[in-house]
């Protein structure tokens, strides 16, 4: 880059330097031609206007060329025959040259230009006299000559020029390069980039966007990394508890199913392994059912319409009031009327089923629950075995349980949270959670206002 400033620097200032020299020599040139006629009109007093023209003879003319510094000098007639020169014989008509119509016309004539009889550049000036015409004549460069002279000058002035360059380019790129040199290695450390510069503001906030923009990508891939493994983790986990959960029912149902079927039993306990045998098929059903309900969550489209939030919370509490009498536990609830939302009956039935029972399942015997619900949110509290610091991210993880003693009864398979927490998701709504281990937990959603 500093290679490109020097050439383009040098290439600029060359070609300045050169247009620079055609306008100099262009008005060196005018210059001359004007001072080379003021000098010759003065020189034409040196004859006197009563000379008679029978006396304007080549001596004469050679005489005026000496004392004139050998200007060239010429009598003509009035009417521009050729009467007398200092240095040419050429004794043909001058009438035709500009400079004597010029003077035969208006009393005096100028112009430069090459000579037909000498070949060089001349400057002419012709005065009118009362019998006689006098030319006075001196050599002059033409443009081109004054230019050529000046050539020396100009490639001395170049090479000077590409000095400079090199010595500009190595202070200035440095001085100029010098900002963006850190704002890059800012960059490159992933600061946050300031300069003073206000031309410089923009790259700076762009860096500063790529960083952020970088540095969220990062954070995504770590997340994403991480949920890979708090997945791997999570999956290695819900195989042990599936397989405990199924094998415990599946062992109970085929123990007692080959006592029916070889006739051990007989009469009352026939009936209550019977009995057992359909209570664990129902336990191996509900927990396929919340696999198979947890995978459909993201597939199913469906209409939305308005719920009756209000009458479902009720609903609710009262079917499972015999298990928070069972538990001895006080039921504090506020429960706004008319609280619609739009969503699905089978959504908001989960999400309000899943916080409340989890309420009363990780709760101590004889402690409390609180239940909220108004237009902004809904929130359920309990004074229960609460939720380690550590595993407040992890409880919305599928499979994944607090108290693994709990784990399979009444539905505890680990998918409750997951399922609620992805509904939250698709609803737009916020779902969050605070708790303290062995005082209690809070779960809180807050959703947008129903039309």
């Amino acid at each position: 880059m500093k290679k490109r400033i020097m050439w383009v620097g040098f290439l600029i200032m060359a070609i300045g330097m050169i247009v620079f020299s055609f306008v100099t020599a262009e008005v060196y040139y005018r210059a001359s031609v004007e001072n080379s006629r003021e000098f010759l009109k003065i020189y034409a007093n040196i004859v006197p206007a009563d000379t008679a023209p029978e006396a304007l003879t080549a001596e004469l003319a050679k005489e005026y060329s000496e004392r004139l510094g050998g200007a060239r000098v010429t009598f003509l007639s009035s009417t521009g025959a050729f009467l007398a020169d200092s240095e040419d014989k050429d004794d043909s008509d001058r009438s035709d040259r500009p400079e004597v119509s010029a003077a035969i016309r208006e009393g005096e004539g100028f112009a430069v230009r090459a000579s037909a009889t000498i070949g060089k550049d001349m400057a002419y000036y012709c005065k009118a006299f009362d019998s006689f015409l006098l030319r006075i004549s001196v050599p002059t460069g033409s443009f081109w000559t004054i230019y050529l002279r000046s050539m020396p000058s100009v490639l001395l002035f170049l090479v000077l020029d590409a000095l400079l360059c090199l010595l500009f380019t190595y202070i200035a790129t440095g001085y100029m390069l010098r900002p963006m040199e850190q704002i890059t290695k800012g960059a490159a450390l992933k600061k946050h980039i300031r300069t003073p510069y206000s031309e410089l503001q923009p790259i700076a906030e762009l860096m500063n966007r790529m960083n952020d923009d970088v540095a969220a990508r990062m954070k995504e891939i770590d997340e994403e990394k991480n949920l890979v493994l708090r997945a791997q983790q999570s999956k290695n986990e819900f195989i042990s508890n599936i397989t405990h959960e199924m094998n415990t029912p599946l062992t109970s149902i085929r123990g007692f199913a080959e006592l029916l079927a070889t006739g051990a039993l007989e009469g009352e306990k026939a009936k209550k392994a019977a009995q057992t045998i359909l209570t664990q098929s129902e336990r191996l059903s509900n927990l396929i059912a919340c696999i198979i309900n947890y995978n459909e969550i993201d597939s199913e489209d469906v209409q939305l319409y308005e719920v009756n939030a209000s009458k479902i919370a009720k609903d609710i509490l009262d079917d499972l009031e015999p298990a928070i009498a069972e538990r001895k536990l006080v039921l504090m609830s506020d429960i706004r009327p008319d609280v619609t939302l739009v969503s699905r009956y089978e959504r908001v039935t989960e999400i309000f089923g899943n916080l409340i029972r989890n309420a009363i399942r990780y709760n101590r015997d004889g402690g409390s629950i609180s239940v909220l619900l108004d237009k902004e949110q809904f929130c359920v509290s309990d004074t229960g075995i609460g939720i380690a610091e550590e595993n407040l991210e992890r409880i919305f993880e599928r499979f994944f349980t607090v108290d693994k003693s709990h784990s399979g009864k009444n539905g505890g398979f680990g998918l409750g949270l997951a399922v609620v927490k992805k509904l939250c998701k698709k609803s737009g709504w916020q779902l969050s959670v605070k708790s303290e281990l062995g005082k209690g937990t809070t779960f809180r959603i807050l959703f947008s206002l129903a039309d």
